[in-house]
């Protein structure tokens, strides 16, 4: 089969189409006739070196597809079943394994390319949001509110349109104007600049002083003290990447009086019982939002396979709203 490979860390021109075998599903597994994968931030981390498979994990990139099973082991799933499904690695190719309780239905009415998008961040989103920060109901019964940084990103649209159609107030920001409105669009009440708009200012304003109960931050660093600023007391800070640095400076006893929580978590190591919970969850909540088109794929780009080089560039830049998918053809 032809797939991706990472030659060497470095820049995107070290990732080069190569022929590899095609992989054997073990007990419990299926094997995906690979008909679209999802680009994410981690596979730009494996690139550079910074974030590598998991042990015994294939070493090709990709963390989600969609296509039609051709293989399945001791699995409920029928031969010519259409699937998307969430991967430790292996996207970018021809076939790919993946634990059949990690597999999902294609919601009514998607393409391959838009079901390609969802596994990776819909799976993060629900993880972070609301199984560790529990965004839910206020003690007088109003529902919580959020505030997601990169609102634009492929994970920050799909916080966006998750929270919303559940009934959440979501709050953004995003790196440029026309980001903003494009999150807006998504359902967010407001998203701010963050190049010209203090957040912190612009949320306590749209919250009248009291501020988000949930931040899902991917920058980290020196966002953390500004992240306690605009938290309402219990709030909680989902923290998902690093984008701004490790190190940011902690007033504890704001966390203390106004009693905050900070927590954080990466999906990809956690086992597969650990992730087969969350597809049940996503299955049970969201999907049928799916289903309805309640909540919609948002995709920037797509690019041939072969083309996977184009396509980091573009996610390194920065440029995009919502998700970059690779294709590949039958």
């Amino acid at each position: 089969m032809y797939a991706i490979e990472i030659r060497a860390p470095g820049g995107p021109e070290v990732l080069a189409l190569c022929k590899r075998p095609r992989p054997q599903p073990k007990a419990g597994e299926v094997l995906i006739q690979v008909q679209a994968a999802g680009v994410n931030r981690p596979d730009i981390l494996q690139r550079l070196g910074h974030y590598p498979a998991p042990a015994g994990a294939s070493d090709i990139p990709g963390l989600e597809v969609a296509g039609s099973i051709v293989d399945a082991k001791d699995t409920s799933f029928k031969l010519g079943d259409s699937v998307c499904a969430l991967v430790q690695a292996g996207g970018y190719a021809e076939f790919c394994t993946a634990p059949a309780e990690l597999c999902l239905p294609i919601p009514k009415g998607l393409s391959m390319v838009e079901a390609a998008s969802l596994p990776e961040t819909f799976f993060t989103v629900w993880s972070n949001v609301f199984d560790r920060a529990h965004l839910g109901l206020r003690s007088d019964g109003l529902k919580e509110t959020l505030l997601v940084h990169g609102a634009s990103s492929g994970i920050g649209v799909t916080a966006v349109q998750m929270a919303t159609a559940l009934g959440h107030a979501v709050y953004g920001t995003a790196g440029d104007d026309r980001k903003s409105q494009a999150v807006q669009s998504f359902g967010a009440k407001l998203c701010f600049n963050y190049k010209n708009q203090d957040f912190v200012a612009e949320v306590l304003a749209a919250t009248e002083g009291r501020g988000v109960d949930v931040i899902l931050d991917m920058v980290g660093g020196h966002y953390l003290p500004r992240n306690l600023a605009c938290l309402a007391d219990e709030g909680r800070i989902a923290l998902i990447a690093l984008l701004g640095g490790t190190k940011g400076e902690l007033d504890m006893a704001q966390v203390l009086r106004r009693r905050l929580t900070i927590t954080g978590s990466t999906l990809r190591p956690r086992d597969i019982p650990f992730k087969a919970a969350i597809a049940q969850k996503l299955k049970t909540h969201i999907w049928p939002l799916l289903d309805s088109h309640q909540i919609k794929p948002v995709i920037y780009a797509t690019f041939p396979l072969q083309e996977a080089a184009q396509a980091h560039r573009l996610m390194e830049s920065s440029q995009h709203i919502g998700k970059i998918v690779l294709t590949i053809d039958k």
